[in-house]
């Protein structure tokens, strides 16, 4: 199934008119089980997914040959990790340790120990 978002015909006409066609052409002959919404949700939770890619400027399309991972795209990705790694696991991290009442210093030694046990571990 192709669903192209950058049209003006909405997704479920386009979805409908794809079905319709597939069994116009017998693709799904009649008495046989077409896919269910689980499969085609699955299907368009893939496209936004895509979508989301090609909004942040990670891969682009190339009409008829399809998708390509855009140039410098590593570096992007890099540095969203970056701006994420704080609210995701040092706000967290923080958060937790005033619970248990950690100092600073106390939560530094964690981070350094766990270091240096990555580095002993390689």
């Amino acid at each position: 199934m192709h669903i192209n978002p950058n049209i003006e015909k909405p997704i479920f006409i386009q979805i409908a008119e794809q079905l319709e066609d597939s069994i116009f052409t017998k693709v799904f002959p009649e008495e046989t089980k077409i896919p269910s919404t689980n499969e085609l949700s699955s299907l368009l939770n893939i496209l936004k997914g895509m979508n989301l890619l090609v909004d942040e400027e990670i891969i682009y399309k190339k009409r008829g040959l399809g998708m390509f991972v855009k140039k410098g795209a590593v570096n992007k990705i890099l540095l969203k990790r970056q701006s994420q790694f704080y609210e995701q696991y040092v706000a967290a991290l923080i958060q937790e340790a005033s619970k248990l009442h950690m100092k600073k210093e106390e939560i530094i030694s964690l981070i350094e120990r766990g270091f240096e046990h990555e580095q002993n571990s390689d």
